[in-house]
C-alpha cells in the first residue's frame, strides 16, 4: 500500500537540509546498494557519516516520531536513519527491490517500508518520478518539498532519469511492528475512522470507545513489539 505523507518537513526544515547538502561532500550513490541494485543505480549521496547527514537525520527522525500520520501508516518499531541522495541530469536508478535487511551500526533492521522525503521543488527538475509497481500497475511519485511517500520494501521500483535540474531527497526504510502490509494498511485505514468519528461524536462515546479497542486488539494480534 503506497500512501502520502504530506509536511513532514516545514518550508524552513526543506531549506536547511538544502543548505547543509549545498556544502556536504557528495559520492557515488551505489556505496550503500545491494549487488543487483549496484548495476542499476548512478546518483549522488551524502555519506552515512558525515555531519550534515547526522544532523538531518536527527532532525528528520524526530519530525517522524510526532507526526500522527506516519506513526499511524507506519506503526514503527525501527527506523533506518535517513539518508540523503541527488539526481543529476542522465542519472536514474533502474528497477529493483530493496534489501530485506539493512544494519545501522550493530542495529539490524528488517525493511518492511521504504520511504522517500522529497527536497526539491518539482518545478525544478524534470524527470526524477519515483516509479513504484504493485498489482494495479505502475505508480509515479513526484511531491513536493517535505512530503513523504511510504511503499512496501518488497515492491519493485525505479527513479526516472533526469533531463533538467536536480532531485533532492532523504530516503530510509523503517521495520514495523506489523509485518504484513495488509495488516497495516487496515490498521491505518481503522485508525482514520476512529480518529474521525471521534472529532465528531467524542472520544467517550461507546462507539468511539468500541472501535479503539477493536484497533488495538487487532493491533496486539499482528504486532511484534
Amino acid at each position: 500500500m503506497l500512501q502520502v505523507i504530506e509536511g513532514v518537513l516545514s518550508a524552513d526544515q526543506v531549506a536547511l537540509c538544502r543548505e547543509r547538502l549545498a556544502g556536504a561532500e557528495w559520492a557515488d550513490g551505489r556505496v550503500t546498494a545491494g549487488e543487483q541494485s549496484a548495476r542499476a543505480k548512478h546518483n549522488l549521496q551524502v555519506p552515512a557519516e558525515a555531519a550534515a547527514a547526522r544532523e538531518l537525520g536527527e532532525m528528520i527522525l524526530g519530525e517522524l516520531g510526532r507526526n500522527p500520520a506516519f506513526v499511524s501508516a507506519a506503526l514503527p518499531l525501527r527506523v533506518f536513519p535517513p539518508l540523503f541522495n541527488r539526481y543529476d541530469v542522465g542519472m536514474d536508478f533502474g528497477e529493483h527491490v530493496d534489501n530485506a535487511i539493512r544494519f545501522s551500526g550493530s542495529v539490524r533492521f528488517r525493511t518492511d517500508l521504504s520511504a522517500t522525503l522529497f527536497l526539491s521543488d518539482p518545478a525544478a527538475y524534470d524527470g526524477g518520478e519515483l516509479i513504484v509497481e504493485d498489482l494495479y500497475g505502475e505508480h509515479a511519485v513526484k511531491l513536493a518539498p517535505g512530503d513523504l511517500v511510504l511503499y512496501p520494501a518488497s515492491s519493485l521500483h525505479r527513479v526516472s532519469p533526469v533531463t533538467r535540474g536536480s532531485r533532492w531527497a532523504a530516503f530510509f526504510w523503517v521495520q514495523s511492528m506489523v509485518r504484513g502490509d495488509a495488516e497495516r494498511g487496515l490498521l491505518s485505514g481503522l485508525d482514520r475512522q476512529v480518529q474521525a468519528l471521534s472529532a465528531r461524536i467524542g472520544q467517550g462515546d461507546p462507539q468511539v470507545v468500541a472501535l479503539t479497542g477493536l484497533y488495538h486488539n487487532l493491533v496486539r494480534m499482528w504486532a511484534d513489539a
